[in-house]
């Protein structure tokens, strides 16, 4: 079975500063990386797992081959963070596929995703680490409702927290015409798996060109975060010479789709991490309502609060009045 086609493609969005994704593109290696941590620690930490699997040379095969470079990236991420204060606290998500003697075997951690596009189908691979995807598989959350969830970006599970994580693999086995898509959240949160199945479809013939699509339609959704698409295909036809496979750092050119400014971008949405265990206390935390100021009373509290300074003026104006008259009287009646 050969390899096909590949492509990588990353763009900022619309709201977002700075990239804080990274891909790797290195067959037989294909991975997504989606750092956080604030100011720029998202970017080193992405940074450095993708490179672990850049620098990936033992040769091995089989679901523990992704198990041990998703280790080998967590390591280096952890390490960062633990040595160096400026970098505490970073993670990142890791979605690997490895291409491995007629499968392909997937490693995962955290909330990017891995598809497969077989005969017109789409599949999700990959289960959500996430706040939102733990809620769903438990029933007590619908996938729709999951979509809008204003907490849909707590992740339950990352790399670089703990010294080892616990990584998802899967194994497919790879048949010809088959086309496996990673992303990012960035593209999925903005663009439903109908509608990405339908410009893969679309734009079949020119890889590139799905993914540019995917891009732009994310962007036009909204591009709240970074938005990263690599996809490779299992088939007969050698890769293209513009797919991107030989710059891992290839971007949208911007020509390509209207994207505000920096001076028009404004700051998105933080990502949190929650252990699963934590998930229960951390919704109990988040419902808990927020103390009323005084200094910002409600618009019920409002009338109550004139009254209360009202009334002290009343009774002071009926006191001197009160006794205005007493004298009077005296002064001119006795």
């Amino acid at each position: 079975m050969k390899l096909g086609r590949t492509v990588g493609l990353s763009d900022t969005g619309r709201k977002r500063r700075h990239n804080e994704d990274t891909f790797v593109l290195e067959p037989p290696i294909f991975a997504i990386a989606d750092g956080m941590g604030g100011a720029k620690a998202g970017e080193v930490a992405s940074e450095l797992a993708a490179n672990a699997l850049r620098e990936w040379r033992d040769g091995g095969s089989g679901e523990q081959a992704v198990v041990s470079l998703v280790q080998e990236a967590n390591r280096r991420v952890y390490q960062r963070a633990t040595e160096d204060a400026a970098a505490s606290g970073m993670g990142t998500t890791m979605t690997v596929a490895l291409l491995d003697d007629g499968h392909v075997r997937i490693g995962h951690v955290g909330d990017s995703r891995a598809y497969l596009i077989r005969d017109g189908e789409l599949t999700q691979l990959t289960d959500d680490h996430s706040l939102v995807g733990e809620l769903v598989r438990s029933g007590k959350l619908t996938p729709e409702d999951a979509e809008t969830h204003p907490q849909r970006s707590v992740i339950t599970r990352v790399l670089g927290t703990d010294p080892e994580v616990d990584v998802d693999t899967i194994t497919v086995e790879a048949r010809s015409g088959d086309l496996f898509l990673l992303c990012s959240d960035g593209l999925y949160s903005m663009v439903g798996n109908e509608r990405i199945l339908e410009l893969v479809e679309r734009h079949r013939g020119d890889l590139k060109g799905v993914a540019k699509a995917l891009i732009a339609a994310a962007n036009r959704g909204g591009g709240d975060d970074n938005i990263t698409v690599v996809a490779f295909e299992i088939g007969e036809r050698e890769p293209d010479a513009t797919d991107g496979r030989d710059s891992p750092t290839a971007v949208l050119d911007p020509a390509d789709e209207d994207t505000l400014t920096e001076v028009d971008r404004v700051p998105a949405v933080t990502t949190m991490v929650v252990a699963p265990e934590d998930i229960d206390r951390h919704l109990r935390s988040e419902q808990q309502p927020v103390a009323r100021s005084e200094e910002a009373p409600t618009e019920e509290q409002e009338p109550e609060k004139k009254r209360r300074r009202f009334l002290p003026l009343v009774a002071l104006l009926v006191l001197a009045l009160a006794a205005a008259v007493v004298v009077y009287v005296l002064v001119h009646f006795f």
